[in-house]
């Protein structure tokens, strides 16, 4: 992350020295016989030696604070700063008494020194509060980027997952099909070819519409269909409006993927899938007719879903098992959020 450059806007650094200048003239000015003159010069060091001690920190701060303090504040910088401050104090005033004869050098002169030190106090402890709120806000900034990105990583890992997760699943029951000699094989891996073409078309985006999703989820049923026949049974009952809603890719693969995983698939016992809308959900239901030997788990399927919907809405998949009944309801995207 390239590190932003600390800076003080010139309108603040010339407003207040010129500000600090205009106030130095008031004593001189509130004087019983003022002299004019004297109050400009005045203002003039004042004003001058404020721009001084402004851009010398402003230009050495950064480079003292990481070389002589992990807390940022230099004292090397801080005496350096009123020790060249003192002498140029020291010049301004000779200047000021050559141009004004009659000023009285000695206390003058120390005067000034005081004030000098003061400003120089003053501003380095303003501009070491500011450097160190910029240096506090450039590490949260790369926080945030670090996590940001960190999330971008493991969010593209989640759908990286949903391919290897189909494609071991696919070349399963492919050799099932193969052992049993079924006919349909060759079909099958030409429906296997057609799924994994959308898999190209879709792997890089975050959402697809619904329509899209349900015409990869009809072409994985196809793939189905030609190992279980009439043993699984997927129903829609969607709005035709919910079709032009948002859907994180595989979505009702996956889900249609773990309801087989779970629950027996057979001509004697039909498993039944229903997909509707209810309450603004994306509903995927399935009667629970559990496996007395389920598969083992790789816990690919819903985590992902429910991570992949944290990742984007900042929201969880709702699960529900009333024993009878097993859902999941999924929130409905209404706006397309790619990259």
């Amino acid at each position: 992350m390239v590190q932003k450059t600390f800076r003080v806007s010139a309108v603040i650094v010339w407003l207040s020295s010129v500000s600090l200048g205009i106030l130095t003239t008031v004593p001189k000015i509130a004087e019983k016989h003022p002299n004019g003159f004297e109050a400009i010069t005045s203002a003039l060091i004042t004003t001058s030696f404020t721009l001084f001690v402004w851009y010398f920190n402003i230009y050495s701060l950064p480079k003292f604070t990481k070389e002589h303090s992990s807390s940022g504040f230099s004292y090397p910088l801080l005496f350096r700063s009123i020790a060249i401050g003192m002498v140029l104090m020291f010049l301004m005033v000779g200047a000021q008494k050559l141009a004004i004869p009659s000023l009285d050098f000695g206390p003058v002169v120390l005067m000034f020194e005081v004030r000098g030190i003061m400003i120089n106090l003053i501003f380095y402890m303003l501009l070491h509060l500011l450097y160190q709120t910029h240096r506090n806000q450039q590490v949260i900034l790369e926080l945030e980027r670090s996590k940001a990105d960190n999330l971008g990583a493991q969010y593209e890992l989640l759908k990286q997952q949903v391919n290897p997760h189909f494609l071991f699943n696919s070349l399963s029951t492919l050799k099932s099909m193969v052992e049993l000699e079924d006919r349909n094989s060759v079909d099958f891996i030409l429906k296997l070819s057609d799924f994994y073409r959308f898999t190209l078309e879709n792997r890089k985006l975050d959402l697809i519409s619904l329509a899209e999703e349900i015409e990869i989820l009809d072409a994985y049923m196809y793939l189905l269909k030609a190992r279980f026949e009439e043993g699984i049974e997927l129903e829609y009952r969607i709005p035709e409006d919910v079709y032009r809603t948002w859907i994180p890719p595989f979505t009702l693969q996956l889900l249609v993927e773990n309801c087989i995983k779970h629950n027996v698939v057979s001509l004697d016992k039909p498993l039944h899938i229903t997909i509707y809308e209810e309450n603004g959900l994306l509903i995927v239901e399935n009667p629970l007719q559990l496996k007395k030997n389920p598969e083992h788990s790789t816990e690919v399927g819903l985590d992902n879903i429910n991570r992949r919907y944290f990742h984007l809405l900042n929201q969880k998949v709702q699960i529900e098992n009333d024993q009878e009944y097993f859902r999941v309801k999924l929130p409905l995207i209404h706006e397309n959020r790619n990259h």
